[in-house]
């Protein structure tokens, strides 16, 4: 329990770049440094995360807790996780009310994506080296990357690749059996409240409840769940504020759904906070409690563990779709490419270095080269 608190807490407060690289960094701790997990046992939890709704680093900082130290594990490892970017982003909000203005990001700050891009290149390279050993594989991974690209839904991408790989297993088997695949709506669901702009805290908190519920993939997504109901339904925000925290979100380490900590103090300051933060990440450890035991079982089941191994290889297709475009915005200049180059070289030379130092190295090269 002391290891997974000290281990989730440093990634709190140092997993910069979005989920795809906090689940890089946990992939270099969990299973090249302390090897709590094998690398197929972290794909299959990668596979059902993106199957499930919620913000999928956090909820595989709960898949590595309970896989370590059962139930209280998993509480114990998303607190964690989820507590320092919480409570940066709480002192941000403060700040920002105070100022009405974001802080400028610092060149050091600049410096850790570059570092954070080669962090998940080199585990890109890791999961797509394990998973695509045949050519269904590749045909799987290059069907995920085009619909990814098309703008299609994560958890759909990852639905379809699943199917593909009972597909693929029943024609390798010469199997004409159905297979039955569980249906996921990914529809919107309706709003739980009324049209009101009069604010009350059980409202803020149906909110966020609503959205943690049926939130899928990355927290980047965020701003399309919110806008309907705290800018245009109840005018708690407005659409430059909404965008502000979604902002300060990808801008702190952690959880980019730490935003909804900043969103909860604009609305209404620490108990809105405190209300926001904890009724988006409430449905996460329910449904991770819920799914996380059911694994062992869907992998006794041939349709069930063909089902997982395409979902793998989709999971390794959506990184490789974020990387490009974490690439696109980041490599802007000699400066950016500098940093990813030195990080790429210091992490095949020394493959178990802890990735908090080739961030730390990154955000050296951000203050003097950016």
């Amino acid at each position: 329990m002391f290891e997974l608190a000290k281990l989730f807490l440093k990634l709190g407060f140092t997993a910069f770049g979005g989920p795809a690289a906090h689940i890089a960094l946990m992939e270099q701790e969990v299973v090249t440094r302390r090897q709590w997990m094998t690398e197929e046992e972290f794909l299959d939890l990668i596979a059902v995360t993106n199957l499930i709704p919620g913000p999928n680093s956090t909820e595989m900082t709960m898949h590595v807790g309970r896989h370590q130290a059962g139930w209280p594990g998993m509480i114990l490892a998303g607190t964690c996780f989820i507590l320092p970017a919480s409570l940066i982003t709480g002192l941000l909000a403060w700040l920002y009310t105070q100022y009405g203005t974001l802080p400028q990001a610092t060149p050091m700050l600049d410096g850790f994506k570059p570092a954070v891009l080669a962090i998940v290149a080199i585990v890109l390279y890791k999961f797509a080296k394990k998973t695509i050993k045949a050519p269904s594989n590749m045909a799987i991974f290059a069907l995920t990357v085009g619909l990814a690209f098309s703008g299609l839904n994560e958890a759909l991408v990852i639905l379809i690749a699943g199917i593909a790989g009972v597909i693929s297993c029943n024609i390798k088997s010469g199997s004409a059996s159905a297979t039955i695949v569980p249906l996921i709506s990914m529809g919107t669901a309706g709003p739980f409240l009324t049209h009101a702009t009069d604010y009350a805290i059980w409202k803020l908190a149906l909110v966020f409840l609503k959205t943690g519920s049926i939130l899928f993939g990355s927290g980047y997504v965020l701003f399309a769940f919110l806008e309907p109901d705290l800018v245009t339904r109840y005018e708690w925000l407005t659409r430059q504020e909404l965008l502000d925290a979604i902002a300060i979100g990808q801008f702190t380490p952690g959880p980019v759904l730490s935003a909804s900590t900043f969103i909860g103090y604009q609305v209404d300051g620490w108990a809105g906070a405190a209300t926001a933060t904890i009724c988006i990440f409430l449905p996460s450890f329910l449904v991770v409690a819920i799914a996380t035991p059911l694994i062992p079982r869907l992998r006794k089941s041939k349709a069930t563990s063909a089902f997982l191994d395409g979902a793998k290889t989709g999971s390794v297709g959506l990184i490789l779709v974020v990387l490009i475009r974490m690439g696109i915005e980041i490599l802007h200049g000699i400066g950016p490419a500098i940093i990813t180059t030195a990080a790429l070289a210091i992490l095949i030379w020394k493959p178990k270095l802890n990735s908090f130092w080739v961030i730390v190295i990154g955000g050296v090269g951000g203050y003097f080269l950016l």
